[in-house]
């Protein structure tokens, strides 16, 4: 169901508040340089930091905005289960197209539990939704077996894959078949990712180079490897620069360097130190981005 170059849009914030009007911009940037979908309050939309009012307001802007253009995939995951039945609920009401739910965080439930928590969500909210497995955030890793559970039920549609794992990334395609698409969540491998059977990207990078995450994403699918190739490669050092610190802060600070939206992040994360920020000068400059 959801395919593509999707991005993991940032949230502009502003003295403090969601920068309302930078985010509509940032929604249109996306839409006139060929992404396929956005997801708002996601790990890089620093959804842990937004509260309700605000989390649920993010995302009716961008559903406002993208006006069924691309699809929505709300982030709605949470390390309580009732919270993110409520949180996934707000968002199908809103009008979001699908939802993104991270394992949960910090309990380190077990595989069953994981199980259970994503079936409960499933069975109680009525909308797409697409399981994002990132143990470096997490501390668990939901195993491709667990994956292939919950691949059944009809409501789960898809998994952000970001353990950086080819391997476990073609043990979930070798076991759900079908059953559910596959997207890279790690911007440096979504081409060899896509070469095992994904179906495209939840990509940082795009937020500052939609353009060319998209033609990458476009490439592989109308067959023409040489050029995704090409891409992939052509992509690498950006890609590797906007983890340099913990995602959102370098793409955020990129983003603001490039003059999309204040260079403002919220506690606990913090500006990105003086001497990567001198390294990802240098590299957007090779890219001719600023």
């Amino acid at each position: 169901m959801f395919r593509g170059s999707i991005v993991a849009l940032i949230t502009p914030f502003k003295s403090g508040v969601v920068d309302e009007e930078k985010l509509r911009q940032l929604v249109e940037y996306q839409i006139e340089n060929g992404t396929d979908g956005i997801v708002p309050c996601g790990t890089t939309g620093e959804s842990s930091t937004l509260d309700y009012e605000e989390h649920d307001r993010v995302i009716e802007i961008v559903v406002q905005q993208t006006n069924r253009r691309v699809p929505v995939i709300a982030g709605t995951g949470s390390n309580s289960t009732r919270e993110a039945i409520e949180m996934t609920e707000h968002a199908r009401k809103l009008g979001a197209d699908g939802c993104l739910l991270v394992a949960p965080y910090y309990n380190k439930p077990s595989q069953e539990g994981l199980y259970r928590h994503f079936k409960a969500i499933a069975d109680a909210v009525a909308i797409p939704q697409v399981l994002y497995n990132v143990p470096g955030r997490t501390s668990v890793n939901m195993l491709p077996q667990t994956v292939a559970r919950l691949a059944d039920h009809p409501n789960i549609v898809a998994i952000k894959e970001a353990t950086g794992s080819l391997q476990q990334v073609s043990e979930v395609l070798e076991l759900c078949g079908d059953k559910l698409n596959v997207l890279s969540g790690d911007d440096f491998i979504t081409f060899p990712v896509m070469a095992c059977g994904g179906t495209g990207v939840i990509s940082v990078v795009a937020n500052i180079m939609p353009r060319e995450v998209a033609a990458l994403v476009d490439a592989f699918f109308s067959g023409d490897m040489v050029e995704a190739r090409r891409l992939h490669l052509h992509l690498l050092k950006i890609s590797n620069a906007m983890f340099i610190e913990t995602n959102p802060v370098p793409v955020k600070t990129a983003a603001a360097l490039m003059g999309m939206c204040d260079d403002e992040l919220r506690l606990p994360l913090a500006p990105l130190g003086d001497a990567n920020l001198a390294v990802l000068r240098t590299v957007m400059k090779s890219y001719g981005l600023i």
